[in-house]
């Protein structure tokens, strides 16, 4: 005796989807319009709470990144070992131009106390720094290019001194990124 096709699936219902394809109807017009008119991300307090929450986050991942040198957290003009080497460069040694800023804080100081011959040289002493640290800029970046054209040769990036003579300007803890290395540490 044959078997009849309903008796091999008696469950089965014919307009269950069993997933995309024609096992279901083809949606009406209407429903497919109400269907793209919902909202793609979520405008509740708490998907905003929780985006500021991601973003800040991510600054903070971000900013301590690039304090700490990662590449791919750094500015363009950051990038590379060339840059790397010159911040290393820089960050070994002392420089003038270090104390810069807090000598302009003292001559400042210097300018509103009221005797005249104090504020003068006060003033005369910042603008002698001043050309002191100019000194160590025009050095420093000498010796940079220098130590960059022995070890990369004619591959040396453009603007190698004017990036360290730039770094010694800044004090050691306002540098970005912060120094890898301990004063006296010159990298090889």
């Amino acid at each position: 005796m044959a078997k009849t096709p309903s008796a091999s699936a008696p469950d089965a219902a014919p307009d269950t989807p069993a997933g995309p394809g024609k096992n279901r109807p083809t949606p009406t017009r209407a429903e497919r319009e109400a269907a793209r008119k919902r909202p793609l991300v979520p405008d509740t307090k708490e998907a905003k709470k929780q985006a500021r929450q991601d973003l800040a986050a991510a600054r903070d991942r971000a900013r301590i990144g690039m304090a700490n040198g990662e590449e791919k957290y750094l500015p363009v003009r950051d990038r590379g070992p060339q840059r790397r080497f010159v911040r290393d460069y820089v960050d070994a040694g002392w420089h003038p131009g270090e104390v810069l800023m807090p000598l302009m804080v003292i001559a400042i100081v210097l300018g509103l106390v009221p005797n005249q011959a104090i504020a003068y040289y006060g003033f005369v002493g910042l603008w002698i720094w001043v050309l002191i640290s100019i000194g160590g800029m025009i050095i420093t970046s000498r010796s940079i290019k220098k130590a960059a054209k022995a070890k990369w040769g004619d591959r040396m990036e453009k603007g190698l001194g004017w990036y360290g003579a730039m770094r010694t300007v800044q004090m050691r803890f306002m540098r970005l990124p912060k120094p890898q290395v301990k004063r006296g540490q010159r990298p090889s």
